[in-house]
Protein backbone atom coordinates (compact mmCIF):
# COMPACT_ATOMS: atom_id res chain seq x y z
CA UNK A 1 0.00 0.00 0.00
CA UNK A 2 1.45 3.38 -0.97
CA UNK A 3 1.94 6.07 1.71
CA UNK A 4 -0.73 8.74 2.09
CA UNK A 5 0.05 11.77 -0.06
CA UNK A 6 -1.66 15.03 0.98
CA UNK A 7 -4.25 16.10 -1.57
CA UNK A 8 -4.46 19.60 -2.99
CA UNK A 9 -6.10 22.09 -0.64
CA UNK A 10 -8.99 22.51 -3.10
CA UNK A 11 -9.46 18.83 -3.90
CA UNK A 12 -13.03 17.51 -4.14
CA UNK A 13 -14.40 15.35 -1.32
CA UNK A 14 -14.03 12.31 -3.55
CA UNK A 15 -10.25 12.47 -3.15
CA UNK A 16 -10.52 12.33 0.62
CA UNK A 17 -13.06 9.53 0.32
CA UNK A 18 -10.60 7.57 -1.80
CA UNK A 19 -7.96 7.93 0.91
CA UNK A 20 -10.41 6.73 3.56
CA UNK A 21 -11.23 3.67 1.46
CA UNK A 22 -7.53 2.96 0.93
CA UNK A 23 -6.97 3.24 4.67
CA UNK A 24 -9.79 0.79 5.35
CA UNK A 25 -8.37 -1.61 2.77
CA UNK A 26 -4.91 -1.37 4.36
CA UNK A 27 -6.37 -2.12 7.78
CA UNK A 28 -8.13 -5.22 6.53
CA UNK A 29 -4.95 -6.44 4.80
CA UNK A 30 -2.87 -5.83 7.90
CA UNK A 31 -0.72 -3.30 6.04
CA UNK A 32 0.50 -0.86 8.69
CA UNK A 33 2.47 1.57 6.50
CA UNK A 34 -0.21 4.26 6.33
CA UNK A 35 -1.10 3.84 9.99
CA UNK A 36 2.54 4.23 10.95
CA UNK A 37 2.64 7.46 8.95
CA UNK A 38 -0.15 8.79 11.10
CA UNK A 39 1.06 7.40 14.42
CA UNK A 40 4.55 8.83 13.81
CA UNK A 41 3.02 12.26 13.15
CA UNK A 42 4.39 12.41 9.61
CA UNK A 43 1.08 13.95 8.54
CA UNK A 44 -0.80 15.05 11.64
CA UNK A 45 0.27 17.90 13.88
CA UNK A 46 -1.80 16.74 16.82
CA UNK A 47 -2.23 13.53 18.77
CA UNK A 48 -5.77 12.20 18.42
CA UNK A 49 -5.94 9.61 21.22
CA UNK A 50 -9.27 8.24 20.02
CA UNK A 51 -7.74 7.06 16.73
CA UNK A 52 -7.48 3.29 17.16
CA UNK A 53 -6.35 1.50 14.03
CA UNK A 54 -6.61 -1.97 15.52
CA UNK A 55 -10.03 -1.90 17.11
CA UNK A 56 -12.50 -4.64 16.25
CA UNK A 57 -15.03 -3.59 13.66
CA UNK A 58 -12.88 -0.86 12.09
CA UNK A 59 -15.19 0.63 9.47
CA UNK A 60 -15.26 3.20 6.69
CA UNK A 61 -16.64 5.72 9.17
CA UNK A 62 -13.57 5.15 11.35
CA UNK A 63 -11.29 5.57 8.35
CA UNK A 64 -13.06 8.80 7.38
CA UNK A 65 -12.58 10.13 10.90
CA UNK A 66 -8.85 9.43 10.74
CA UNK A 67 -8.51 11.09 7.33
CA UNK A 68 -10.37 14.13 8.68
CA UNK A 69 -7.83 14.25 11.52
CA UNK A 70 -4.93 13.99 9.08
CA UNK A 71 -6.09 17.23 7.47
CA UNK A 72 -6.75 18.98 10.76
CA UNK A 73 -10.50 18.62 11.12
CA UNK A 74 -12.41 17.35 14.13
CA UNK A 75 -14.59 15.03 12.06
CA UNK A 76 -15.67 14.11 8.54
CA UNK A 77 -18.58 16.56 8.60
CA UNK A 78 -16.27 19.50 9.23
CA UNK A 79 -13.93 18.33 6.49
CA UNK A 80 -16.88 18.12 4.09
CA UNK A 81 -17.96 21.63 5.08
CA UNK A 82 -14.47 22.91 4.35
CA UNK A 83 -14.40 21.18 0.96
CA UNK A 84 -17.77 22.69 0.09
CA UNK A 85 -16.40 26.19 0.68
CA UNK A 86 -12.87 25.84 -0.68
CA UNK A 87 -14.04 24.34 -3.98
CA UNK A 88 -16.17 27.38 -4.75
CA UNK A 89 -14.16 29.34 -7.30
CA UNK A 90 -12.33 32.28 -5.69
CA UNK A 91 -14.25 31.99 -2.43
CA UNK A 92 -12.72 33.61 0.65
CA UNK A 93 -11.65 30.19 1.91
CA UNK A 94 -10.03 29.39 -1.45
CA UNK A 95 -8.15 32.70 -1.35
CA UNK A 96 -7.03 32.10 2.24
CA UNK A 97 -5.75 28.61 1.46
CA UNK A 98 -4.07 29.87 -1.71
CA UNK A 99 -2.27 32.50 0.35
CA UNK A 100 -0.98 29.79 2.69
CA UNK A 101 0.33 27.80 -0.26
CA UNK A 102 2.13 30.88 -1.55
CA UNK A 103 3.63 31.59 1.87
CA UNK A 104 5.10 28.15 2.48
CA UNK A 105 6.91 28.11 -0.87
CA UNK A 106 8.02 31.73 -0.64
CA UNK A 107 5.93 32.99 -3.57
CA UNK A 108 5.77 36.65 -2.57
CA UNK A 109 4.30 37.75 -5.91
CA UNK A 110 1.23 35.54 -5.64
CA UNK A 111 0.82 36.32 -1.95
CA UNK A 112 1.01 40.07 -2.59
CA UNK A 113 -1.61 39.82 -5.33
CA UNK A 114 -3.98 37.85 -3.10
CA UNK A 115 -3.59 40.32 -0.23
CA UNK A 116 -4.15 43.29 -2.50
CA UNK A 117 -7.32 41.76 -3.91
CA UNK A 118 -8.63 40.83 -0.46
CA UNK A 119 -6.99 42.68 2.47
CA UNK A 120 -9.23 40.77 4.89
CA UNK A 121 -7.25 37.59 4.34
CA UNK A 122 -4.81 38.55 7.11
CA UNK A 123 -7.72 38.60 9.57
CA UNK A 124 -9.26 35.28 8.53
CA UNK A 125 -8.76 32.05 10.42
CA UNK A 126 -8.32 28.52 9.19
CA UNK A 127 -11.32 26.21 9.36
CA UNK A 128 -9.02 23.54 10.80
CA UNK A 129 -8.89 22.86 14.53
CA UNK A 130 -5.89 25.13 15.11
CA UNK A 131 -7.76 28.17 13.71
CA UNK A 132 -4.47 29.69 12.61
CA UNK A 133 -4.23 32.98 10.76
CA UNK A 134 -1.86 33.54 7.85
CA UNK A 135 0.91 34.88 10.08
CA UNK A 136 0.92 31.74 12.23
CA UNK A 137 2.01 29.67 9.23
CA UNK A 138 5.32 31.55 9.32
CA UNK A 139 6.05 29.56 12.46
CA UNK A 140 5.88 26.25 10.55
CA UNK A 141 4.68 24.77 13.82
CA UNK A 142 1.36 23.60 15.21
CA UNK A 143 -0.33 23.53 11.80
CA UNK A 144 -0.63 20.75 9.22
CA UNK A 145 2.68 18.86 9.16
CA UNK A 146 2.85 18.82 5.38
CA UNK A 147 2.62 22.63 5.41
CA UNK A 148 5.34 23.16 7.98
CA UNK A 149 7.91 24.71 5.66
CA UNK A 150 10.26 27.67 5.94
CA UNK A 151 11.33 29.21 2.63
CA UNK A 152 14.58 31.12 2.44
CA UNK A 153 12.65 34.37 2.04
CA UNK A 154 10.50 33.69 5.11
CA UNK A 155 11.37 37.10 6.58
CA UNK A 156 10.18 38.91 3.44
CA UNK A 157 6.96 36.85 3.53
CA UNK A 158 6.48 37.75 7.19
CA UNK A 159 7.06 41.44 6.52
CA UNK A 160 4.54 41.36 3.71
CA UNK A 161 1.84 39.81 5.88
CA UNK A 162 2.54 42.21 8.75
CA UNK A 163 2.51 45.27 6.49
CA UNK A 164 -0.87 44.07 5.24
CA UNK A 165 -2.30 44.45 8.72
CA UNK A 166 -1.80 41.12 10.47
CA UNK A 167 -1.93 41.15 14.27
CA UNK A 168 1.57 40.20 15.41
CA UNK A 169 0.27 38.85 18.74
CA UNK A 170 -2.82 37.03 17.48
CA UNK A 171 -3.41 33.65 19.13
CA UNK A 172 -4.03 30.32 17.45
CA UNK A 173 -5.21 27.06 19.04
CA UNK A 174 -1.77 25.47 18.76
CA UNK A 175 -0.48 23.55 21.77
CA UNK A 176 -3.22 25.24 23.79
CA UNK A 177 -2.75 28.83 22.67
CA UNK A 178 0.19 30.24 20.79
CA UNK A 179 1.50 33.37 19.13
CA UNK A 180 3.62 33.47 16.00
CA UNK A 181 6.68 34.45 18.04
CA UNK A 182 6.25 31.44 20.29
CA UNK A 183 5.79 29.15 17.31
CA UNK A 184 8.88 30.47 15.52
CA UNK A 185 11.03 30.27 18.65
CA UNK A 186 10.20 26.57 19.09
CA UNK A 187 10.12 25.36 15.49
CA UNK A 188 12.56 23.01 13.80
CA UNK A 189 11.85 24.22 10.26
CA UNK A 190 12.96 27.87 10.49
CA UNK A 191 15.91 26.69 12.58
CA UNK A 192 17.07 24.30 9.87
CA UNK A 193 16.44 26.87 7.16
CA UNK A 194 18.62 29.37 9.01
CA UNK A 195 15.80 31.91 9.35
CA UNK A 196 14.68 31.39 12.96
CA UNK A 197 16.68 34.26 14.44
CA UNK A 198 15.91 36.74 11.61
CA UNK A 199 12.22 35.86 11.93
CA UNK A 200 12.30 36.47 15.68
CA UNK A 201 13.96 39.84 15.14
CA UNK A 202 11.40 40.76 12.47
CA UNK A 203 8.48 39.92 14.75
CA UNK A 204 10.04 41.86 17.61
CA UNK A 205 10.53 44.87 15.34
CA UNK A 206 6.80 44.78 14.72
CA UNK A 207 6.08 44.77 18.44
CA UNK A 208 5.59 41.08 19.24
CA UNK A 209 5.13 40.50 22.96
CA UNK A 210 7.84 38.52 24.73
CA UNK A 211 5.83 38.06 27.91
CA UNK A 212 3.72 35.08 26.90
CA UNK A 213 0.37 34.00 28.28
CA UNK A 214 -0.48 34.12 31.96
CA UNK A 215 -0.99 30.36 32.22
CA UNK A 216 1.82 29.24 29.91
CA UNK A 217 5.49 29.57 29.10
CA UNK A 218 7.01 32.74 27.77
CA UNK A 219 8.57 32.46 24.30
CA UNK A 220 12.00 32.48 25.93
CA UNK A 221 11.22 29.61 28.29
CA UNK A 222 9.48 27.71 25.50
CA UNK A 223 12.58 28.07 23.31
CA UNK A 224 14.77 26.62 26.06
CA UNK A 225 12.32 23.79 26.73
CA UNK A 226 12.33 22.82 23.06
CA UNK A 227 16.09 22.92 22.49
CA UNK A 228 16.61 26.34 20.88
CA UNK A 229 19.05 28.22 23.12
CA UNK A 230 20.01 30.68 20.37
CA UNK A 231 16.37 31.73 20.05
CA UNK A 232 16.14 32.12 23.82
CA UNK A 233 19.33 34.17 23.92
CA UNK A 234 18.05 36.41 21.12
CA UNK A 235 14.87 37.06 23.07
CA UNK A 236 16.85 37.78 26.23
CA UNK A 237 19.11 40.19 24.35
CA UNK A 238 16.02 42.05 23.14
CA UNK A 239 14.66 42.44 26.65
CA UNK A 240 12.59 39.34 27.30
CA UNK A 241 12.08 38.89 31.05
CA UNK A 242 14.26 36.24 32.69
CA UNK A 243 11.96 35.79 35.64
CA UNK A 244 12.64 32.26 36.81
CA UNK A 245 15.72 30.46 38.06
CA UNK A 246 15.10 27.81 35.40
CA UNK A 247 15.30 30.32 32.56
CA UNK A 248 18.37 31.95 34.09
CA UNK A 249 20.09 28.57 34.40
CA UNK A 250 19.21 27.55 30.85
CA UNK A 251 20.73 30.78 29.55
CA UNK A 252 23.85 30.30 31.64
CA UNK A 253 23.27 33.54 33.56
CA UNK A 254 25.07 32.69 36.78
CA UNK A 255 24.60 36.23 38.11
CA UNK A 256 20.83 35.91 37.80
CA UNK A 257 20.80 32.41 39.27
CA UNK A 258 22.75 33.73 42.25
CA UNK A 259 20.13 36.45 42.63
CA UNK A 260 17.55 33.81 43.58
CA UNK A 261 19.57 33.05 46.72
CA UNK A 262 20.02 35.22 49.79
CA UNK A 263 23.27 36.04 51.55
CA UNK A 264 23.16 32.84 53.60
CA UNK A 265 22.96 30.73 50.44
CA UNK A 266 19.31 29.84 50.91
CA UNK A 267 17.02 30.01 47.89
CA UNK A 268 14.39 32.71 47.94
CA UNK A 269 10.79 32.11 46.91
CA UNK A 270 10.89 31.61 43.16
CA UNK A 271 8.70 33.82 41.01
CA UNK A 272 6.69 33.02 37.90
CA UNK A 273 4.94 29.62 37.92
CA UNK A 274 6.11 27.46 35.04
CA UNK A 275 3.66 25.53 32.91
CA UNK A 276 3.91 21.77 33.35
CA UNK A 277 6.73 22.13 35.86
CA UNK A 278 6.61 21.43 39.59
CA UNK A 279 6.01 24.49 41.72
CA UNK A 280 7.94 23.41 44.82
CA UNK A 281 11.17 25.30 45.45
CA UNK A 282 13.34 22.18 45.53
CA UNK A 283 11.87 20.85 42.29
CA UNK A 284 12.40 24.17 40.49
CA UNK A 285 16.03 24.21 41.55
CA UNK A 286 16.40 20.69 40.20
CA UNK A 287 14.84 21.83 36.93
CA UNK A 288 17.34 24.68 36.80
CA UNK A 289 20.14 22.13 37.30
CA UNK A 290 18.79 19.99 34.42
CA UNK A 291 18.67 23.00 32.10
CA UNK A 292 22.20 24.01 33.03
CA UNK A 293 23.35 20.47 32.21
CA UNK A 294 21.42 20.41 28.93
CA UNK A 295 23.10 23.57 27.69
CA UNK A 296 26.56 22.97 29.11
CA UNK A 297 26.71 25.70 31.77
CA UNK A 298 29.13 24.07 34.18
CA UNK A 299 29.50 27.14 36.40
CA UNK A 300 25.73 27.27 36.96
CA UNK A 301 25.53 23.52 37.58
CA UNK A 302 28.38 23.68 40.06
CA UNK A 303 26.77 26.61 41.90
CA UNK A 304 23.48 24.73 42.22
CA UNK A 305 25.21 21.56 43.42
CA UNK A 306 27.02 23.59 46.06
CA UNK A 307 23.65 24.93 47.17
CA UNK A 308 22.31 21.47 47.85
CA UNK A 309 20.62 20.40 44.61
CA UNK A 310 20.40 16.60 44.48
CA UNK A 311 22.88 15.35 41.84
CA UNK A 312 20.89 12.11 41.58
CA UNK A 313 17.56 13.80 40.83
CA UNK A 314 15.50 12.82 37.78
CA UNK A 315 12.96 14.93 35.94
CA UNK A 316 9.40 13.89 35.17
CA UNK A 317 10.62 11.81 32.21
CA UNK A 318 13.14 10.08 34.43
CA UNK A 319 16.03 11.88 32.78
CA UNK A 320 19.05 12.39 34.99
CA UNK A 321 21.57 15.21 34.70
CA UNK A 322 23.70 12.96 32.48
CA UNK A 323 20.74 12.15 30.26
CA UNK A 324 20.17 15.90 29.85
CA UNK A 325 23.81 16.62 29.03
CA UNK A 326 23.76 13.87 26.40
CA UNK A 327 20.54 15.19 24.86
CA UNK A 328 22.08 18.64 24.68
CA UNK A 329 25.22 17.27 23.03
CA UNK A 330 27.51 18.65 25.77
CA UNK A 331 30.70 16.53 25.98
CA UNK A 332 32.33 18.87 28.50
CA UNK A 333 29.33 18.69 30.80
CA UNK A 334 29.21 14.89 30.46
CA UNK A 335 32.83 14.65 31.60
CA UNK A 336 32.24 17.09 34.46
CA UNK A 337 29.20 15.17 35.70
CA UNK A 338 31.08 11.89 35.56
CA UNK A 339 33.88 13.47 37.59
CA UNK A 340 31.21 14.41 40.14
CA UNK A 341 29.94 10.83 40.30
CA UNK A 342 26.68 11.34 38.44
CA UNK A 343 24.86 7.96 38.16
CA UNK A 344 25.70 6.24 34.89
CA UNK A 345 23.22 3.36 34.80
CA UNK A 346 20.02 5.07 35.94
CA UNK A 347 17.14 4.58 33.50
CA UNK A 348 14.63 7.11 32.26
CA UNK A 349 10.91 6.38 31.97
CA UNK A 350 11.49 4.94 28.50
CA UNK A 351 13.95 2.39 29.86
CA UNK A 352 17.03 4.07 28.47
CA UNK A 353 20.33 4.32 30.28
CA UNK A 354 22.61 7.29 29.62
CA UNK A 355 24.49 5.27 26.98
CA UNK A 356 21.19 4.17 25.51
CA UNK A 357 20.15 7.83 25.31
CA UNK A 358 23.35 8.71 23.48
CA UNK A 359 22.85 5.89 20.97
CA UNK A 360 19.23 6.98 20.45
CA UNK A 361 20.42 10.53 19.79
CA UNK A 362 22.63 9.37 16.94
CA UNK A 363 19.50 8.61 14.91
CA UNK A 364 16.91 10.91 16.43
CA UNK A 365 18.80 13.77 18.05
CA UNK A 366 20.13 17.03 16.64
CA UNK A 367 21.76 16.20 13.27
CA UNK A 368 24.27 19.02 13.81
CA UNK A 369 25.72 17.29 16.88
CA UNK A 370 28.35 14.54 16.74
CA UNK A 371 27.34 12.21 19.57
CA UNK A 372 30.13 9.71 18.94
CA UNK A 373 32.69 11.39 21.26
CA UNK A 374 30.05 11.42 24.01
CA UNK A 375 29.42 7.71 23.46
CA UNK A 376 33.14 7.01 23.79
CA UNK A 377 33.33 9.06 27.00
CA UNK A 378 30.48 7.02 28.50
CA UNK A 379 32.04 3.73 27.43
CA UNK A 380 35.39 4.79 28.85
CA UNK A 381 33.62 5.54 32.13
CA UNK A 382 32.34 1.96 32.23
CA UNK A 383 28.84 2.27 30.81
CA UNK A 384 27.14 -1.10 30.39
CA UNK A 385 26.59 -2.19 26.79
CA UNK A 386 23.24 -3.91 26.56
CA UNK A 387 22.83 -7.11 24.51
CA UNK A 388 21.66 -6.63 20.93
CA UNK A 389 22.61 -2.96 20.75
CA UNK A 390 24.47 -3.31 17.43
CA UNK A 391 21.52 -5.09 15.83
CA UNK A 392 19.21 -2.35 17.16
CA UNK A 393 21.42 0.38 15.75
CA UNK A 394 21.43 -1.15 12.29
CA UNK A 395 17.63 -1.08 12.29
CA UNK A 396 17.40 2.66 12.92
CA UNK A 397 16.36 4.84 9.97
CA UNK A 398 18.52 7.65 8.70
CA UNK A 399 21.74 6.50 10.33
CA UNK A 400 24.63 7.26 7.98
CA UNK A 401 26.70 4.23 7.05
CA UNK A 402 29.97 5.88 8.07
CA UNK A 403 28.56 6.82 11.47
CA UNK A 404 27.28 3.28 11.95
CA UNK A 405 30.74 1.91 11.21
CA UNK A 406 32.37 4.31 13.70
CA UNK A 407 29.96 3.37 16.48
CA UNK A 408 30.01 -0.36 15.78
CA UNK A 409 33.81 -0.45 15.85
CA UNK A 410 33.80 1.46 19.11
CA UNK A 411 31.17 -0.73 20.75
CA UNK A 412 33.03 -3.89 19.74
CA UNK A 413 36.23 -2.43 21.12
CA UNK A 414 34.50 -2.09 24.48
CA UNK A 415 33.16 -5.64 24.35
CA UNK A 416 29.83 -5.47 22.51
CA UNK A 417 28.60 -8.67 20.90
CA UNK A 418 26.79 -8.88 17.57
Amino acid sequence: MTPIQPVSFDAPLEHYQNQAEELLKAQKLGDNQQFQQIQNHQLTFRNWPEDDFHETGFSLVDAQQIIAHVYGFENWKELANYVDQVTQAHSAVWQFESAIEAMIIGDATTLSSLLQNNPELVHMRSMRVHHAMLLHYVGANGVENYRQKSPMNAVAITELVLRSGADVDALADTYGKGTTLGLVATSLHPFRAGVQIPLIKSLLTHGASMVGLADGWSPLMAALANGYPEAAETLATHGAPIDSVVAAAGLGRLDLVQGFFNETGTANTLATPLQEMPQELEAQLESAFFYACTYGHIDVAEFLLNRGVDPNAQNRDGQSSLHCAVLGGQPGMVKWLLEHNAPLEVRNLFGGTVLGQALWCVSYGNPAIDYVPIIETLLDAGATIEPGVITWLKQQPGLAAQTMIRIEEMLRRYGAQA
